[in-house]
Formats: structure tokens, C-alpha cells, sequence
């Protein structure tokens, strides 16, 4: 379990990809219908330009924008930190947990394979994550 690849997480997987001239409004309403916590933002080629997820759409919010107005390629983050999908679940762990994301691409050689969020992941992954980060506290 502790050596699951992302592969196997993300096998059967359709992420919602959405292009950037969408609103917002819009990517929430197709993440609440896909049940889904975030919207990958690509281009004309299915390049991914960005995420959008629901902290997003708050800020976009708090700023007092109009979520039918504002474009994604205006809320997203750009440039997302991915990962391949022969990585390790603990690797995508750590990247989320360092980053303060809950959410990475999967991304093979420019192509967009999945995504993954820390509710992908078992409890032997993240009781890993947790005793490794109990040890770096110790540590230092």
C-alpha cells in the first residue's frame, strides 16, 4: 500500500479540464456536478495552463469579483507544481503537504493524465506522512 504508484490512483480517471475563457461560475457548477474539488485549466491543445479550485473562487470572491464575469485564466494558479504518474502516492503527499496545496496534475511528458487530492490517499500513506513529519520535528 505504501508504494502505491499514482497510476494505479488515477487509472480510470476523467479530470474536468475547462478552458480558460470560462468563468467561473461556470467551473464551480461543473465541479459541483462532477463532485470534484478542482477544474484544470487548459488551452486549445489540452495543455494545462493552470487549477482552479474552490479557494480560487474564494478569493475571487473576497476581492468582490463577479464569478459570471471573471474569465478562469483571470482565478486560476498558474504554472501548477505536477507529477508523473509512475511517482509514488507518498511523493504527492509530501508535494502537497510542503506546498500547502491539496491538489496536483498528473502530467506525463506534457499530457495531462489526472489529478490527485489528499483524498486519494489511504491512511497508511498518510500515517507515513504524519510519522515522518513527527521525526523532522524532532530533528530540528
Amino acid at each position: 500500500m505504501l508504494n502505491r504508484r499514482l497510476a494505479y490512483i488515477i487509472r480510470d480517471q476523467n479530470p474536468l479540464l475547462l478552458k480558460g475563457g470560462e468563468t467561473v461560475q461556470g467551473a464551480c457548477e461543473a465541479m459541483r456536478e462532477r463532485h470534484v474539488g478542482s477544474v484544470l485549466v487548459v488551452d486549445e491543445h489540452d495543455r494545462l495552463l493552470g487549477i482552479f479550485t474552490g479557494r480560487d473562487a474564494v478569493k475571487v470572491l473576497a476581492k468582490g469579483g463577479n464569478a459570471a464575469k471573471v474569465a478562469l485564466e483571470r482565478a486560476m494558479t498558474r504554472e501548477p507544481v505536477t507529477i508523473g504518474p509512475e511517482a509514488k502516492a507518498i511523493d504527492a503527499l509530501r508535494m502537497m503537504n510542503d506546498g500547502g496545496f491539496r491538489h496536483v496534475p498528473v502530467v506525463e511528458r506534457g499530457h495531462i493524465r489526472g489529478i490527485v487530492s489528499r483524498a486519494d490517499f489511504k491512511g497508511a500513506e498518510i500515517d507515513r506522512l504524519d510519522h515522518e513529519e513527527a521525526l523532522a520535528e524532532r530533528i530540528w
